[in-house]
């Protein structure tokens, strides 16, 4: 597997226009199998350098974990997901996107891997998921790992709460 390199983040915000679709497979561990067009001119790899690397080649530190926590146990549980989140390029630029997240498998039901397709999104929705975001990165860097990550998952599921919906509910209400 290939490492990923030490990149610092930069406060240039990259666009995705709305006929960009962004397109990976992953094996099953999350490592690219397949990156398209798109993928790789957003990001600032060539094909080669993504292929075989960890999908988190792209994230950004401002993503608190416990949001991929809950997309890796739906993924895993073999449900579809859909997320907004910040991604980080080689250079450090960050861009936003829905994605939507899927389990892939083979004829004999056997998990083989993932793929994702991320699209623009709207951007008062982004404004809204960065205040949301922040409140639970902050959770998590204001404890040990494992504790900051129970913590904010637990501040998500209260935010839902909150507002009666599940993850799903939430999600669609801001299409």
């Amino acid at each position: 597997m290939k490492e990923r390199r030490s990149v610092k983040p930069t406060k240039v915000q990259r666009y995705l226009s709305k006929e960009d679709v962004i397109v990976s497979k992953t094996d099953p561990k999350g490592v690219i199998t397949y990156a398209n067009r798109v993928f790789c001119r957003i990001n600032g790899y060539e094909p080669k350098e993504l292929i075989g690397a960890p999908h988190n080649i792209i994230r950004h530190p401002d993503m608190p974990r416990c949001i991929f926590k809950f997309l890796w146990d739906r993924i895993n549980n073999g449900e579809e997901i859909f997320a907004y989140v910040k991604n980080m390029t080689r250079e450090g630029d960050f861009y936003w996107v829905l994605a939507q997240v899927t389990p892939t498998y083979d004829t004999d039901r056997n998990l083989i891997g993932h793929h994702s397709f991320r699209r623009c999104p709207d951007r008062k929705v982004v404004q809204q998921m960065e205040v949301l975001y922040r409140k639970l990165r902050a959770i998590e860097q204001d404890h040990s790992p494992r504790e900051g990550l129970e913590l904010s998952l637990k501040a998500l599921a209260s935010h839902l709460q909150e507002q009666e919906l599940t993850y799903d509910e939430f999600i669609f209400s801001h299409l």
